[in-house]
């Protein structure tokens, strides 16, 4: 049910002295791109007639089709807090048409919205909350960022060990301005790492709240003097920075996840939905893990997964079953690093569940040890596979699964590949420190 009209919208910004409004959607790899309109024309862009060249964002159509329109979402209208309150800024988030009037296939909006129409056709409302993680670093003298902190705060700790306290305090009342429901904020395990988490909600709405959670949280970052970044892994020895996804399925109003009579409070669509993510885990990595720093992370000791295996006690396995009271049980994969695109991570969780339920795919058999301490050998015993190692084996995996194609599309899926194949070619022809450091004396 929508909660504006296009009558309360023109009412609203007038209103509130709304000067500018951005509308605003997400490229191919997650990136937010904007038009900003004055609110004279507004009435212009609320009837789906702004267009743009979308030849010019990555991973969009050729030249020879260029032009887009943008639709906005009514209900995605909110007032940025941290710009003026004279001749204010709103948003509105759009989705990305062709100029006949059919939904742009490669808008990453676009393919979420066609998986969880196919999840509702099942019955079934898709609700997702994420643990977002990001650190909060010193920018140089000519503003640029950094990975330099001078603070040594650990998993919890407050001021005076964590330096980033007042900006991240600034971050959730931004957000909580928009609309958002900030459940709980805290220090990380790592040096000026951060966590701030918010309540669940249905797939659009999360995948639209992690989009707007990370432009405020850059913004009110850098005005605090710091640089908010969302790689997953920006210094060595470190732990690096996850995004959580806890899923469940709603059904007639109920968490479909839920069995009282199961010892896990497991129902049986959880345990096949859990079946469908484990199949497919290796061909969706290299969207919830879509760059070559993802993999630094995924590896064994950095609290981060690298096994692809399920628990309900410890945290080392690729997915976890939280302690939950009644039915509020859900699923939890660890795999994720903020920087995917949202849109197109959920798109293959839920494709990958849904697969796991109409096949009654069975998971294979928990493990509650620490997978970390295991050897090589002991895991290969054990039927224990490891997730992509890189970036090239992620391609690899993805290309071998043929729900990716039919969740994100052929041409998605080529433009995709294409852009992740020559984002490691750059990265093997360039020369790292390591490298330095380890031969130039010696050889």
């Amino acid at each position: 049910m929508s909660k504006y009209t296009k009558k309360d919208i023109l009412e609203l910004v007038e209103e509130e002295d709304v000067e500018f409004i951005r509308l605003q959607f997400t490229d191919l790899f997650g990136g937010m791109k904007n038009l900003a309109i004055t609110a004279n024309h507004l009435r212009k862009a609320l009837d789906n007639r702004v267009t743009f060249d979308g030849s010019s964002i990555n991973g969009f159509v050729d030249v020879e089709e260029s032009d887009l329109y943008l639709y906005p979402d009514y209900n995605t209208l909110a007032m940025f807090p941290w710009r003026p309150q004279q001749g204010r800024v709103a948003r509105l988030i759009c989705d990305v048409y062709r100029p006949d009037g059919s939904c742009y296939e490669g808008d990453p909006r676009y393919i979420l919205k066609k998986i969880v129409s196919e999840a509702e056709g099942m019955g079934y409302t898709f609700q997702v909350g994420p643990e977002c993680e990001f650190f909060l670093y010193h920018l140089d003298d000519d503003g640029l960022p950094t990975n330099i902190t001078h603070e040594q705060a650990g998993y919890f700790d407050m001021s005076p060990l964590d330096f980033g306290e007042n900006a991240r305090r600034d971050i959730v009342l931004s957000l909580e301005e928009m609309g958002f429901e900030v459940e709980a904020s805290h220090h990380e395990n790592a040096p000026a790492q951060h966590e701030i988490d918010f309540r669940y909600d249905d797939a659009l709405t999360t995948a639209d709240n992690i989009m707007t959670f990370k432009l405020a949280v850059k913004t009110i970052a850098k005005r605090h003097g710091l640089h908010a970044t969302f790689m997953p892994k920006p210094r060595n020895g470190e732990d690096g920075s996850g995004m959580h996804i806890n899923m469940s399925l709603d059904k007639n109003g109920k968490n479909a996840f839920y069995d009282a009579n199961d010892p896990l409070r497991l129902s049986r669509e959880a345990y096949w939905f859990l079946g469908g993510l484990l199949k497919h885990i290796k061909g969706m990595t290299l969207i919830l893990n879509p760059i070559v720093n993802s993999y630094k992370r995924l590896v064994p000791g950095y609290e981060a997964p690298a096994y692809i295996a399920w628990s309900a006690k410890n945290r080392t396995p690729l997915v976890r079953i939280p302690a939950t009271k009644g039915e509020e049980v859900r699923i939890e994969l660890r795999s994720p690093d903020p920087a995917c695109n949202p849109y197109l991570a959920l798109a293959v969780c839920l494709a990958a569940g849904l697969d796991g339920i109409r096949n009654k795919i069975e998971p294979p058999k928990r493990q509650d040890m620490n997978m970390h301490q295991l050897s090589m050998e002991e895991l290969k015993d054990m039927g224990i596979e490891c997730l992509p190692r890189n970036l090239a084996d992620a391609v690899h995996e993805f290309e071998n699964d043929p729900l990716m194609k039919e969740v994100l599309g052929e041409e998605v899926c080529r433009k995709y590949v294409e852009a992740k194949l020559q984002e490691w070619e750059d990265y093997n022809a360039q020369i790292s420190e390591w490298e330095l450091e380890n031969y130039l004396l010696r050889y």
